[in-house]
């Protein structure tokens, strides 16, 4: 045990260590920059990018793969889950409810950062050793900023495939399934449960992402809207029958914010760190997944792209993020438990609707954990073929499988550091690449919204 335990400090070290400054200058300092840089203009045309994701402007003869409302539901599968469910009660827990002030920020600015990131993927898109048209940073940064950037490249695509791995979703989802359904049924017997859980769960998701992109986002597209659906519908109702809590909760979350009193004891630098830490983990701006979904939009403008893909920090952070966090605060489940994690959000849903709560989002998370899971092997396949070939992708498939299994038997301090560890190192090369093209952006923004206004 003292040699797990080592492995894990060491772990959660290197992952705190690397989301320090450096790290904060980069997504909060690109994300004001990618603002002021382009006016604000793509956010003055919010109501043209709800246009495109409906599909008037699809065009199914144009290059790519699947069309703009199945990559950003792919997307958003991978970012609308165990983020905005697990991740903010991890960022309550460890930071208290003025994180969530800190996570609103990073997703304002993240809004233009995906404007950016997105865009760009459509506009350097390259083709893999099969000689298929990809999208991502790694075909941005080579294809954008020339051969001689491919080492920064690869480095992305190999912290790529570490931080899209499938063991966060399944510890938690196998959390949820273990606290909320086997123990009350007297059905858990410890590790072996754990495994077994796990081994069905790889089962489910060897039977989708084996068939490519394109099932993916067929199941994806139908996946996400009713997952969001039904936990904004369970979150409304614990809102509705605690109305007189809410304008306190939300005066918490921004007193906390500066002050840091609840948990950090005024630690106001740990405070934004754990905030933006958890944005990042939950709309991923600036990290570079979302660009690999919409790189395979099928379109000739990227300007298009870019505005369907600046949505998703609106709906997983602003909007599902904040409806967990007051479901958290205004119940008191915060405060008053010892569990972290996913459990936590359980025990508020419980709390609120007792009987049923606790089962409600269980199947929630269910839903979120296995939307997420598809997602991520497409994205891993992506980075592995940029790195060995394509015609070895498969092997990534089956790594990814396997993990599963062994993400739902290990310790949940363990897994989020691997995963924050290796989604701090995806931001660099990502930012880095779309700080250096924006100016490239910005004319094709301009081009686009003349052409948009002349009606060519």
């Amino acid at each position: 045990m003292e040699e797990i335990s080592l492995t894990e400090k060491l772990i959660v070290g290197f992952s705190d260590f690397i989301w320090g400054t450096p790290l904060l200058i980069l997504l909060l300092g690109g994300g004001i920059f990618f603002m002021f840089y382009s006016r604000l203009l793509p956010l003055r045309y919010i109501g043209h990018a709800v246009r495109i994701l409906r599909g008037k402007y699809d065009n199914p003869d144009e290059p790519g793969q699947i069309n703009h409302y199945q990559a950003l539901s792919t997307a958003l599968a991978a970012t609308v889950g165990m983020g905005n469910v697990s991740g903010v009660a991890i960022a309550i827990a460890y930071g208290g409810p003025g994180a969530i002030f800190w996570m609103w920020v990073s997703a304002i600015l993240g809004v233009t950062t995906k404007y950016f990131t997105c865009t760009l993927a459509v506009m350097y898109r390259g083709r893999d050793s099969n000689g298929v048209l990809q999208g991502g940073p790694m075909y941005v940064i080579v294809e954008g900023l020339g051969k001689r950037w491919r080492p920064l490249a690869v480095f992305f695509s190999v912290m790529g495939m570490v931080g899209v791995s499938s063991m966060f979703q399944a510890n938690q989802l196998t959390q949820v399934i273990r606290d909320v359904v086997l123990v009350p049924a007297g059905l858990h017997a410890g590790l072996n449960s754990d495994l077994i859980t796990g081994l069905i769960i790889a089962a489910l998701v060897t039977l989708v992402i084996f068939g490519g992109i394109k099932r993916i986002g067929r199941v994806t597209g139908r996946m996400v809207p009713f997952m969001i659906v039904l936990y904004v519908l369970a979150v409304i109702y614990i809102l509705a029958t605690n109305t007189a809590r809410i304008i306190p909760g939300f005066q918490l979350i921004f007193h906390d914010a500066f002050h840091a009193d609840s948990v950090m004891g005024g630690a106001l630098g740990a405070l934004i760190i754990t905030g933006v830490r958890r944005a990042a983990f939950s709309n991923e701006a600036g990290i570079g997944t979302a660009p690999m979904a919409h790189g395979a939009a099928k379109t000739n403008e990227p300007v298009r792209e870019g505005l369907v893909a600046m949505l998703g920090p609106i709906i997983d952070t602003i909007i599902v993020c904040t409806m967990t966090a007051l479901a958290l605060i205004i119940t008191g489940t915060w405060q008053n438990s010892d569990a972290d994690g996913i459990t936590l959000t359980a025990q508020a849903f419980e709390s609120a609707m007792p009987g049923f709560g606790a089962i409600l989002l269980a199947v929630c998370v269910s839903v979120f954990a296995l939307s997420s899971m598809l997602s991520f092997p497409y994205y891993g396949v992506k980075c592995f073929s940029f790195v060995f070939g394509a015609k070895y992708s498969f092997i990534y498939n089956w790594i990814y499988v396997i993990l599963i299994p062994i993400g739902a038997t290990a310790t949940l301090g363990a897994i989020v550091g691997v995963f924050d560890g290796a989604y701090a190192l995806m931001a660099f090369p990502t930012m880095i690449s779309a700080i250096l093209l924006s100016p490239k952006v910005i004319r094709a923004s301009k081009a686009y919204f003349g052409r948009l206004k002349t009606g060519k």
